[in-house]
């Protein structure tokens, strides 16, 4: 994994210097914020998992409301630092001609694409009566192709290869409890991406928003369900889905699920309190603007937006090596759900026959993820 990170890290060594000092300190200083939080366990994941939220207990005997808590026994430990490494084996890229964007048909393979993720979460407050997260994230796919750069000549397929496509984002949670039953959580997160590099940041104004409401109840300790709506891009285009949180443990303790439907959904298998397994599936996906280099210069794309999908079906599995660190690692095969450029960023419902501007196929591959977590105490 340290090799990997420092192959991102290979424009300067002055920027190298300066990026991993930012990172230190950022870890520091959730570190020292993460060490005053209560007792939490539950998962994480940007808009997303909300039961990782958890981080605050009942109120006290004698109060005069008591309100529920945003966790329910048995869920996976929070993850305040998470820190991994992305790989995807090889597989073929293949583009249809475009009339519109005079772009001719191409076929690419593609070894691997792989990257780091971070992410980051913290309590800014954290009452019985309200709760408020705030965190960070940072994820990139960079492609390795049997071509050379000379060799590849289509536009989309020339970006994947210099720059990749990376992700930066800030976001928030608010879970608010009315009473021991009834909640809502509200989420709403701002994400920079595309084919950007770390010393040439595209413009903020290409920042795409998410959000979700969900108004929910909390039946016992072992269950939470709500429903709500989400203006997401997980399907790669714009779009607003209804959606469906359930966490819920068995009353054996020993089976469970985490679920956002239909983002992701988790089965729950715990060994004992230091191992858990998991099995099932993530909707991953985000609009990402090209517009690093030159590569559409001769098309008549002005602002060419890749529109990036997956499903990922997968095993994980997790273990506490030491105390408040553990170790995620999780395989499974990767499904492509959308990887077509479209002129701009619009709203795309699942019913719009619109062609896109560029329409790209993929291989599926089989995946790994690991990383190294630091959970709440």
């Amino acid at each position: 994994m340290p090799q990997a990170f420092m192959f991102v890290m290979n424009k300067t060594a002055a920027m190298r210097k300066n990026y991993l000092f930012l990172i230190a300190y950022a870890l520091v200083l959730l570190l020292a914020q993460g060490s005053k939080a209560q007792t939490d366990t539950t998962s994480t994941e940007e808009e997303e998992d909300f039961s990782q939220y958890a981080d605050f207990g009942e109120a006290e005997e004698g109060a005069a409301k008591r309100y529920c808590t945003s966790k329910v026994l048995g869920l996976s430990p929070a993850k305040l630092i998470s820190l991994g490494f992305d790989f995807q084996g090889a597989y073929k890229l293949t583009s249809e001609r475009s009339e519109d964007s005079l772009i001719a048909g191409k076929e690419s393979n593609i070894r691997s694409n792989h990257g780091i993720r971070f992410s980051a979460n913290t309590p800014l407050i954290s009452r019985t009566d309200l709760l408020i997260n705030v965190g960070v994230n940072y994820l990139e796919n960079r492609y390795t192709f049997e071509q050379t750069d000379s060799t590849l000549s289509h536009p989309l397929h020339q970006a994947l290869n210099r720059n990749g496509l990376r992700s930066t984002g800030l976001n928030t949670t608010i879970f608010k409890p009315f009473n021991e039953r009834q909640f809502i959580i509200i989420q709403a997160a701002a994400d920079l991406n595309g084919d950007y590099s770390l010393d040439k940041w595209q413009p903020l104004r290409y920042t795409r928003y998410t959000g979700a409401f969900i108004y929910g109840w909390k039946p016992n300790d072992r269950k939470m369900v709500g429903f709500g709506l989400s203006r997401t891009y997980r399907a790669g285009a714009l779009n607003y889905i209804p959606i469906m949180f359930l966490n819920y443990t068995h009353s054996s303790r020993k089976w469970g699920a985490e679920c956002l439907f239909p983002a992701r959904a988790n089965f729950r298998y715990t060994v004992n309190a230091r191992n858990m397994l998991f099995a099932g599936y993530e909707l991953e996906g985000q609009s990402y603007r090209l517009g690093n280099g030159s590569d559409f210069a001769s098309s008549r794309l002005q602002s060419p937006e890749l529109r990036r999908s997956e499903l990922r079906l997968r095993l994980t599995y997790e273990v506490s090596l030491y105390n408040f660190m553990w170790l995620s690692v999780q395989a499974g095969y990767r499904y492509n759900w959308l990887f077509n450029v479209d002129e701009g960023d619009f709203f795309r419902s699942f019913f719009d026959d619109k062609a896109f501007a560029i329409e790209n196929s993929l291989g599926n591959p089989l995946y790994f993820n690991v990383s190294i977590n630091l959970v709440s105490p």
